[in-house]
């Protein structure tokens, strides 16, 4: 059986970037519940913060996103899972939570041109109140449709705050972290 590396957080913290690279150094698979929510925004023809808003009632939509962790597509692989809630799913991994300043998160959001499924935003402000907005959204959503709370750090091996480090020193981090344990 293979190792997995779980990583949560909210949106901006650098989940994606710092997992697709964790993965890469570590030649191992990667997986995002991110990328399978976005789909289906798109689907539906909503932003993934209506969504989000959406799954508070509609359990159906976290059923599709959950029934990745029934069959796992990565198998007995080593892989690296950018997920809010792999921590949870995936309860024998090595859980890492990412952390951030809602600005920042708002400036990141602003300035990455690459992320795809989400709505543009005209300014950092629009896109820091859009984040602290989701995040909102996600505890309310998290805490009914799972008894979760996603905010909880005991739920964690690893917390680290991307506020003022690069995606490079977070992996370090992690890095370190598992070779300690």
């Amino acid at each position: 059986m293979g190792q997995t590396i779980t990583i949560s957080g909210s949106v901006g913290s650098g989940k994606s970037t710092v997992s697709k690279m964790l993965a890469q150094k570590l030649g191992w698979q990667y997986y995002s519940t991110g990328m399978a929510q976005r789909k289906i925004a798109e689907e539906m023809g909503v932003t993934t913060i209506e969504l989000n808003a959406l799954t508070i009632k509609d359990k159906s939509i976290d059923e599709r996103i959950d029934a990745v962790f029934k069959n796992p597509p990565w198998g007995n692989d080593n892989c690296v899972v950018d997920s809010r809630l792999a921590f949870h799913f995936v309860p024998k991994s090595f859980k890492v939570c990412l952390t951030v300043r809602d600005e920042v998160a708002g400036e990141r959001i602003f300035n990455d041109s690459a992320r795809s499924g989400e709505q543009k935003y005209a300014s950092v402000q629009q896109s820091t109140e859009a984040a602290i907005k989701r995040h909102q959204l996600e505890l309310i959503h998290f805490q009914k449709n799972y008894d979760l709370d996603i905010d909880d750090k005991n739920n964690f091996d690893l917390v680290v705050d991307t506020t003022h480090l690069t995606p490079e020193q977070v992996c370090q981090a992690i890095l370190a972290t598992l070779k300690s344990d």
